[in-house]
């Protein structure tokens, strides 16, 4: 898309027809290009109308719309298949949780992205291997790596549909730091949907008991579980073709969040020397600490990959560079905790998953964090700290690799 807009930059026609084909990567890749285009009167035309906000919804082409009709119903048909061929749910829906919606959505921006063909068939090579590995790997469901491979295989998953989001920019730093954004506008948008769509089924079925019709059962089964399989297709759907729904939202609740989740912080690490509570020993009380690491560590991403759009204020940075501080503080206590465990009761696949897990975390902390204290020493700027995240990436998906192939063999699927 970039190389496409430069390309065609004086012929005003074939940049409209690329806009309304692909509105979202057009507006993306635009604003990437849009500080070395300054001072051309056709990019400050486009500048100026794509950063003009509007109340009005856009519902895409009808192609597009087919397309989300049909992906939500296949999801919603993967998800049935239990009850459909008498495959056992427990069974079924560990292994397979992520194929329900997350291959439509990399086909989403395969296809929206116009991602070579060569390319999308690596991508659905990879999901097929992993499918039949997921579902032909042997262990019961007590062993330990099965549940390790089954809990990093959506992450697996996760980075596929980021190759498909950033397109033929692989390497793009902005793109990767676009795919964050993407996900945490989405959040907003299914919460949005969710929120809605609650109180929608309940006057449903209360409308229906009131004729004496009692349509709890069949709702359950079938509306609920095609509209959950297909709630993460159409807020992609809605973030892609109208920006503006959640484009103010995400980074309101980055602003606030950040502040109050490093005030929790600071004050949860000064309860737990007054509680008692010893990590070190405590198996359920590290693993809700490990919890609690990586739901800071998710909304440090977030807040960076908002800062990153335009310059915010100091305030915001130093919020950002003392949370992450306090991050890294918290990341050592689990990573010693887990050092202590291997020490005194020796090495299992939960330990070394662990382990794993909070290295690569404090490495990608301490990165972060050196670049937000430049950014808050006016040594750099503040977008850096989003390379250091963005760049970094890479990093989790081999280890994602690691736990879900190797670990199951080098553990003897135990």
């Amino acid at each position: 898309m970039k190389d496409e807009i430069q390309t065609h930059l004086g012929d005003p026609g074939q940049l409209e027809r690329l806009y309304h084909n692909n509105k979202g990567p057009f507006k993306r890749e635009f604003s990437t290009l849009y500080p070395t285009l300054q001072g051309n009167p056709l990019a400050d035309f486009w500048h100026e109308r794509l950063t003009y906000e509007t109340d009005d919804l856009h519902w895409g082409t009808g192609r597009d719309l087919l397309f989300v009709l049909l992906a939500g119903l296949l999801a919603g048909l993967i998800a049935k298949i239990p009850a459909i061929f008498a495959i056992d749910e427990e069974f079924f829906y560990p292994r397979n949780l992520g194929f329900i919606f997350l291959p439509f959505l990399t086909a989403y921006f395969a296809w929206k992205n116009k991602l070579p063909a060569k390319k999308t068939a690596v991508l659905y090579g990879i999901m097929l291997v992993s499918l039949l590995y997921i579902n032909l790997l042997p262990g019961s469901d007590a062993s330990d790596t099965l549940i390790l491979a089954c809990i990093h295989l959506p992450l697996l998953l996760w980075v596929l549909l980021g190759t498909a989001f950033v397109g033929n920019n692989l390497g793009d730093t902005h793109q990767r730091l676009g795919f964050l954004r993407y996900n945490g506008d989405l959040v907003v948008m299914v919460a949005l949907i969710l929120l809605a769509g609650g109180p929608m089924s309940g006057i449903t079925i209360g409308l229906f008991s009131l004729i004496g019709l009692n349509i709890e059962k069949f709702y359950a089964q079938y509306v609920i579980v095609f509209g959950l399989a297909a709630v993460p297709i159409v807020g992609t759907y809605l973030t892609q073709t109208n920006p503006q729904l959640v484009g103010k939202v995400s980074p309101v609740i980055a602003r606030i969040f950040s502040p109050l989740v490093f005030i929790m912080l600071v004050i949860y690490l000064i309860a737990i020397l007054y509680s008692g509570k010893d990590p070190y020993n405590d198996r359920e009380f590290l693993l809700m600490f490990n919890a609690l690491l990586i739901g800071v560590m998710a909304i440090i991403f977030f807040s960076v990959a908002e800062t990153s759009k335009e310059t915010k204020s100091p305030a915001e940075i130093w919020i950002l560079f003392l949370l992450s501080a306090v991050t890294i503080i918290v990341n050592s206590i689990a990573l010693s905790a887990i050092l202590f465990r291997i020490s005194e009761w020796g090495i299992t696949p939960n330990r070394a998953a662990v382990l794993g897990s909070n290295l690569l975390i404090l490495i990608n902390l301490i990165l972060v964090t050196v670049q937000l204290f430049k950014a808050v020493t006016k040594k750099s700027d503040s977008a850096e700290a989003g390379k250091a995240i963005a760049s970094y990436l890479p990093i989790y998906f081999l280890w994602t690799l690691i736990v879900v192939f190797l670990f199951p063999v080098l553990f003897g699927f135990k």
